[in-house]
């Protein structure tokens, strides 16, 4: 596929598609570099696995021997090392151009959907790992039990991957089976509504051709409005034809009742979780159900289940601060927020929950300038960061986190919540409200994860 290239350059190597995609490249026995503004964990152990790696964009990092360059959707045409590849001659790819030639190598598993997919990917990878399938995994997390992390590189038939629906990217891919968690109104900077974005997922959907299996949340309402031609639906329904029933939450874990429908229901058993919230259940049930349809036991599921204790910065459980356990998660969405401060208080019942959240881009933040207000006031103290800026995106500052917090104590004047300019001010403010017993959440999709790092 890629193995006429003698030397891949990546732009951009530091985020976590684009290290899993790296490392793709080094099990080919292909010679890496890349760069990147950022130096972190990942671009440490990049240059621990012999990725010659740059602190930034130069053109000087384009070194004689480069036959390919990939970037990520964050590098704009006009950068500097794009320029000089081009001037060159070296062939470009973008990142999910990239994952869609892989695709086509493989009997495709895309999992996508707004919320949900890095979580639902892991476990589907884990699911037809213990299968005996020995699938490609490629996740936008980091998963325990995983070798490499972020990839898991099989020799058998099947890619288990996410599509990013942002600018459509998830098009590129060339999907055999499609796991889609929900649609909801996101990336509003691309899209021009919910009806957009609905009409992008049917033009990937269709892309089966009647072949492909679609796996669907029957729950969701944004997904009602597609059509499928050969679909399973999951949820809580009866109707469907897997849901759960009977939840429970107790000790730091959840159990559900698992059902088939057929013609008649078929009771398959009980799955118990140690990963939190409703929402879990259902990324979950979602692996079950494509799993089930490629022929794995309801058993091995639950084998595999009951030991999984989640992914990197997905409800992780970083360590204990001030007698406080510090809890990093990269939710973002408005929805993503209600949810996850919905599974702390069930997870720690009677304790205070405290949120520390950064909002990701300006364009999301005044869109779902609302949705924000009531989401971010369930918590019981509440600090807001300054918003988090995306490279490549062009945004008008036309908004700031302080109008958030101020939007909310409009809402309720006795609200605990406060405006962090940056994150030694978010450092501060939790000095003076952390207690013993607390639950605090750091949550965003910027680089506040480090903040949660650096307090444990």
């Amino acid at each position: 596929m890629f193995q006429s290239y003698r030397h891949v350059h990546f732009v951009g190597i530091a985020g976590i598609g684009m290290s899993a995609l790296a490392k793709w490249f080094l099990h080919e026995g292909i010679k890496v570099s890349g760069s990147d503004l950022s130096i972190n964990a990942t671009t440490q152990d990049l240059r621990k696995r012999g990725v010659t790696f740059f602190s930034g964009h130069a053109v000087s990092n384009i070194a004689e021997d480069i036959d390919l360059l990939i970037y990520t959707s964050a590098i704009p045409e006009h950068n500097i090392e794009r320029q000089h590849a081009q001037e060159r001659g070296i062939s470009q790819k973008s990142y999910f151009e990239t994952l869609g030639e892989i695709s086509k190598s493989f009997s495709t598993i895309v999992i996508t959907g707004t919320n949900g997919k890095s979580t639902t990917t892991a476990i589907l990878g884990l699911l037809l790992e213990a299968a005996g399938y020995d699938p490609t995994v490629l996740v936008g997390s980091l998963v325990p039990g995983f070798k490499d992390g972020n990839l898991r590189l099989g020799k058998g038939r099947f890619f288990v991957v996410e599509g990013c629906e942002y600018r459509a990217n998830m098009m590129n891919l060339d999907p055999e089976m499609i796991v889609l968690t929900n649609i909801e109104e996101d990336h509003l900077d691309y899209y021009r509504d919910l009806n957009h974005i609905q009409q992008t997922f049917q033009a990937f959907v269709d892309k089966l051709q009647g072949k492909g299996m679609v796996v669907y949340n029957a729950m969701d309402p944004g997904t009602a409005a597609l059509h499928f031609s050969r679909s399973v639906g999951y949820g809580f329904e009866k109707e469907t034809d897997y849901f759960a029933r009977q939840r429970t939450v107790s000790q730091g874990a959840q159990q559900v009742s698992v059902y088939r429908h057929e013609t008649d229901e078929l009771y398959l058993g009980d799955l118990k979780l140690q990963i939190p919230g409703e929402f879990n259940v259902m990324n979950a049930l979602a692996a079950i159900s494509a799993a089930m349809e490629l022929g794995i036991p309801f058993e091995t599921c639950c084998r595999v289940l009951e030991q999984f204790k989640g992914i990197w910065r997905r409800f992780e459980r970083v360590g204990v601060w001030r007698g406080a356990d510090v809890i990093s998660d990269y939710g973002h969405h408005p929805t993503a927020i209600a949810q996850t401060v919905q599974a702390a208080r069930e997870f720690f019942p009677g304790r205070r929950i405290l949120l520390c959240y950064q909002p990701h881009q300006h364009d999301r933040t005044k869109k779902l300038f609302d949705e924000f207000v009531e989401t971010l006031a369930l918590a019981d103290h509440v600090i807001v960061v300054e918003i988090y800026d995306v490279a490549g995106r062009n945004e008008e500052h036309n908004v700031s986190s302080n109008d958030l917090v101020l939007a909310i104590k409009k809402k309720d004047s006795a609200k605990d919540i406060m405006y962090a300019e940056d994150f030694v001010a978010a450092e501060n403010l939790l000095c003076d409200v952390v207690q013993s017993n607390d639950v605090l959440l750091i949550m965003g999709a910027g680089d506040i994860d480090s903040l949660a790092r650096k307090l444990v």
